[in-house]
């Protein structure tokens, strides 16, 4: 039995923490996973990035690749109406009571697999009821003080990214590391060997100045 926590870090604005539900489903029938909402602008904020639908020519590139990836995949696949949009309303809902991966599952199915508006009473209210907690739960100050902590929370953990599962204090960025991720809960010792090891401790030959 795996005895270090497995935390699983997304915002509902990446299209590639959508794509990685069907490994989710896959880990969370052998491990425990705690899902933690987080506020994706609040970690770009912390580190200093830009998302990459900030940067116009990696745009189209990004949903270029999420699309072939799910067409790929057989996934049923739709971006949402415009992108990027305000997650607020629907991550405060997925703070009001502890989850399970269909409830994330639910919430990605919503807003890139039907493709439905993320910023709209009605898709707030859908997914309030494949929660089953009131549309109204994520206005309570308990629920936004959550998603806030979960954001903090996971800035000082090193989480700039999302997806991002964590795997005690090892964090696995992206859908794709979900692979490296799992050689690495069946074995332990996978960083620690060889070049694996060489390039974790990399040192730094030059910065750019900032």
């Amino acid at each position: 039995m795996e005895t270090r926590p497995l935390v699983w870090y997304f915002d509902v604005i990446s299209p590639f923490a959508a794509l990685a539900i069907p490994d989710m489903e896959v880990l969370c029938a052998r491990h425990a996973v705690a899902f933690r909402p987080v506020l994706f602008a609040g970690l770009l904020k912390a580190f200093g990035h830009l998302g990459p639908a900030e940067i116009p020519a990696k745009r189209t590139q990004t949903y270029r690749i999420a699309q072939w990836i799910a067409q790929d995949r057989g996934m049923v696949f739709r971006t949402p109406p415009a992108h990027p949009f305000n997650p607020l309303a629907l991550l405060r809902l997925l703070c009001v009571r502890d989850l399970t991966v269909a409830d994330v599952a639910a919430a990605f199915r919503l807003v890139w697999g039907e493709g439905r508006d993320p910023e709209s009473p009605e898709t707030v209210a859908m997914l309030a009821a494949a929660l089953g907690v009131p549309p109204g739960a994520g206005s309570d100050p308990a629920v936004k003080d959550r998603l806030r902590t979960n954001t903090e929370a996971a800035v000082a953990a090193g989480v700039y990214g999302v997806p991002t599962l964590a795997i005690g204090e090892e964090l696995f960025w992206g859908l794709d590391a979900m692979p490296m991720a799992r050689a690495y809960l069946a074995d332990p010792a996978l960083f620690s060997q060889g070049e694996m090891a060489r390039v974790s401790n990399l040192p730094m030959a030059t910065q750019r100045p900032r």
